[in-house]
């Protein structure tokens, strides 16, 4: 009995499963509805609705949350926990010159950025050359050792032989990958199987890539080699997404059956239609482009927009014509972690509604990586839930403005 009075003078969330977030307005993953309040009890959602359409339990904690739009939390549709930005330190050489251990515990600090600014779920593509650490990170967060969003984590990631960096060394000397080369049916079959075996919790392979530094994109594994691969992630329960950029390398990935692609910059209309056709999603990560091209010397808001980010335009409109499901994900790590929030303004900017950017982060994202109790404000969802101040309809640069996080009923941020 005493140790129970302990945990309810100190824990107060313990003493509370219920709970009544009370904000402006909600939106649920499909609309937005005024006057409504949600309840928590442990970590599930039991109502969503007209304040006067619940009875509440004696022992209802409530909060007030005037002023903001309450939401489900932020699905990150791509991400690099293991990367820190382009301008501090070249991707060569995050690769080549810090260690394991020194990006796991840059990732521990990338994982409580992201989680404090809204993003409760992320997937990983790509440890880029840490081996499976985002496999440990995640274990550590699942464990209550750190805080992080949950973590749906590729391990490695999967090129062709030759065709990924770092590069530029003569061929005597031998340095370490950013990701996993194979070759040939077999061998693609045996490192799907290995990555699944040691964590992967979904398979990243590169459709299209550069041959030789600074030359353009070109496919890299034949198509019997990715239908190889997704095969046999199927046949585990678990899917493959491709990175690709190009018509052939979208296409190859697409009749292979990969359920996202991303980045996608070449995409065609007759690409994009084949994507709607297969229910593939594009998951455009515009944001990691005009940050590379700022790196680069682009003034934003002063010099013309350069070539890539004309194209992008281009694409995305295309993409946004055609139908093909959008997958919010923005390549963080290219910039900083906890800035997710970028790349939903680009969509935005570059056409998209902002009630479709938030179903993109919230209940279409859940449904395309078979999250099938999150996404969503409604009875019986994991307590996955944010605030922000303002209302992201009108602008949808207040999704910087976090206020409030709960992930799986725990507050993080009030």
């Amino acid at each position: 009995m005493k140790s129970i009075i302990f945990i309810c003078l100190f824990s107060p969330f313990l003493c509370f499963s219920q709970t009544l977030l009370k904000p402006d307005r909600v939106f649920d993953g499909a609309e937005m509805h005024n006057d409504w309040v949600v309840l928590v009890e442990d970590n599930l959602i039991t109502y969503a609705g007209k304040v006067n359409g619940v009875t509440l339990p004696s022992t209802t904690k409530e909060i007030d949350l005037s002023g903001t739009t309450l939401m489900p939390g932020i699905i990150e549709g791509h991400s690099h926990i293991l990367l820190h930005p382009y301008n501090e330190t070249d991707w060569n050489d995050q690769v080549l010159k810090e260690s394991p251990v020194e990006r796991a515990i840059r990732g521990t600090v990338h994982v409580k950025n992201s989680l404090l600014a809204g993003v409760t779920t992320m997937r990983d593509l790509g440890a880029e050359g840490a081996g499976y650490t985002d496999v440990y990170v995640k274990k550590t967060i699942d464990n209550g050792i750190i805080d992080g969003p949950r973590l749906l984590v590729a391990g490695p990631a999967i090129v062709a032989t030759g065709a990924y960096g770092p590069k530029g060394f003569h061929d005597g000397v031998t340095v370490p990958l950013g990701a996993e080369a194979a070759s040939g049916v077999d061998q693609s079959i045996e490192t799907v199987r290995r990555q699944m075996g040691n964590g992967a919790d979904l398979i990243k392979i590169y459709a299209d890539y550069r041959w030789t530094p600074g030359a353009a994109s070109k496919p890299t594994f034949l198509q019997e080699e990715i239908n190889a691969m997704v095969a046999t992630a199927t046949n585990a329960g678990k899917y493959v997404v491709a990175h690709a950029s190009t018509p052939e390398g979208m296409k190859r990935a697409i009749l292979g059956g990969v359920e996202t692609i991303e980045h996608g910059d070449g995409g065609t209309m007759e690409i994009f239609k084949l994507m709607k056709e297969n229910e593939v999603g594009l998951c455009p990560t515009l944001a990691a482009g005009d940050a590379i091209t700022q790196y680069r010397g682009w003034n934003k808001g002063t010099d013309p927009e350069p070539e890539r980010i004309q194209q992008k335009r281009k694409s995305f409109k295309m993409a946004l014509d055609s139908g093909v499901q959008i997958v919010f994900g923005g390549d963080v790590g290219v910039f900083p972690h906890g800035e997710n929030y970028r790349e939903m303004e680009l969509m935005v900017a570059y056409g998209m509604k902002p009630i479709d950017v938030l179903k993109s982060a919230t209940a279409n994202n859940a449904k395309m990586f078979h999250l099938n109790q999150l996404g969503n404000l409604k009875k019986g969802f994991l307590a996955d839930i944010i605030a922000v101040k303002g209302n992201p309809v009108e602008d949808i640069a207040v999704m910087k403005n976090v206020s409030f996080v709960m992930k799986d009923g725990v507050v993080y941020l009030e």
